[in-house]
């Protein structure tokens, strides 16, 4: 066991890396920060700290929450060599970061390799870790680091029953595993859904003019990390795919995965060939408004998880492109098309002619942050792990 010392709050480190990351974990952290026995350490890493994508330092600030150090990690290039570099250049660095802060417990969320290297830093230095959506199978790479984080964490808060089961399956002992849903709905469960007048113009970006009053699309495609040095053709399918069906479209720009340069050369180099008059590309979202986006979309398409995960609490048409979701649960909202332009724009054609679809609560009903919040505060942590099959 962990002794942890008495009459005072614990202090539980959050780790956020990317866009996607803070909107996983944004409920938890203001849980713990308003948690009477707890005391919030933030440290920002990777691409959050990274203008080109979003510069998510400034949405976390102007949320109220101050860091407590900042780790820069990000080896530029997005190839599968910088990507290793950048994972081992993160442990040495919050290596560091730990040792200053002594958390009681740290916190890592999903499959990126930033999650990786937070894993193997606190799991090395004896700091309980607590891993969020473990259990849950997709493809790409982020499947097999998304079980070596698991096997390195302490606590466990899946997001759906079935990975909770999966969990226990891989040997984690069942009193580990608290399933809780996912944060990520909890920012969207009871706020104004309704597309702001304005959002389109105060998140800037680039391209054509959108009307908030019409009918558009999303598209959010991330390169793949185990199909390196494809990203480029694949993404050439999406924008055919898009470009006939002629909607006004908010695209996002992809994440620092391995294969980044690719996707987002092919955005470019569409853009200045084409110079279409229903593209517009963004950078970056805060998570609320991200949400209000995709509920108000004629339908999302891609392959983020944002369509399989708030997608099936928000009812929304989502067309999942390709294998980086594979296998991942999801309602009936999702569809899935390959890398071709035809089935992608057959699918996209299918799922606006359908319309909403009903809410599915699978991934969560809008408490887990508070959830997580009281087992941290509560818990005893067992840092000598056992194989637990029953």
């Amino acid at each position: 066991m962990k002794p942890v010392r008495q009459n005072r709050r614990r202090k539980v480190c959050v780790l956020v890396n990317s866009r996607a990351n803070y909107g996983r974990v944004k409920s938890v952290m203001r849980a713990v920060k308003d948690h009477a026995d707890l005391e919030l350490q933030l440290v920002l890493g990777a691409s959050a700290l990274l203008q080109r994508f979003g510069n998510v330092r400034e949405v976390i600030e102007s949320d109220g929450f101050t860091p407590h150090a900042t780790v820069h990690s990000i080896v530029e290039g997005e190839t599968p060599t910088t990507m290793a570099k950048s994972t081992g250049l993160a442990i040495i660095e919050l290596a560091t970061q730990f040792e200053n802060l002594k958390p009681d417990i740290v916190v890592t969320v999903a499959d990126r390799f930033e999650t990786l290297a937070t894993a193997v830093a606190a799991s090395y230095m004896n700091i309980p870790l607590a891993h969020t959506q473990g259990g849950e199978v997709t493809g790409s790479i982020d499947e097999s680091v998304r079980h070596a984080v698991t096997k390195l964490a302490h606590i466990h808060f899946p997001a759906t029953k079935l990975a909770a089961q999966y969990l226990i399956r891989m040997g984690e002992a069942p009193d580990t595993v608290h399933f809780t849903g996912c944060p990520a709905i909890d920012l969207i469960a009871d706020i104004d859904l309704s597309l702001p007048d304005d959002l389109f113009v105060r998140y800037r970006g680039v391209g054509a003019e959108l009307a908030p009053k019409r009918p558009y699309l999303v598209v959010l495609q991330h390169p793949v990390t185990t199909e390196y040095g494809e990203g480029f053709a694949q993404i050439n399918e999406t924008l055919q795919a898009v470009g006939r069906l002629g909607m006004q479209t908010a695209w996002l720009w992809p994440n620092v995965d391995a294969g980044s340069d690719d996707v987002s050369k092919g955005l470019r180099m569409y853009r200045e060939k084409e110079r279409p008059d229903w593209l517009h590309l963004y950078r970056n979202f805060a998570p609320e408004d991200y949400a209000r986006l995709i509920n108000n979309a004629a339908c999302l398409i891609g392959n983020s998880s944002s369509g399989l995960r708030e997608g099936a609490f928000l009812g929304v048409p989502v067309v999942n492109i390709g294998t980086r979701q594979g296998g991942r649960e999801h309602a009936p909202n999702v569809v899935h098309a390959g890398y071709n332009a035809d089935e992608i724009y057959a699918a996209v054609r299918r799922q606006i002619d359908r319309g909403r679809y009903p809410s599915s609560e699978m991934f969560g009903t809008g408490d887990a942050g508070k959830r997580i919040a009281d087992v941290l505060a509560t818990s005893t942590f067992r840092i000598q792990k056992r194989l637990a099959y029953v």
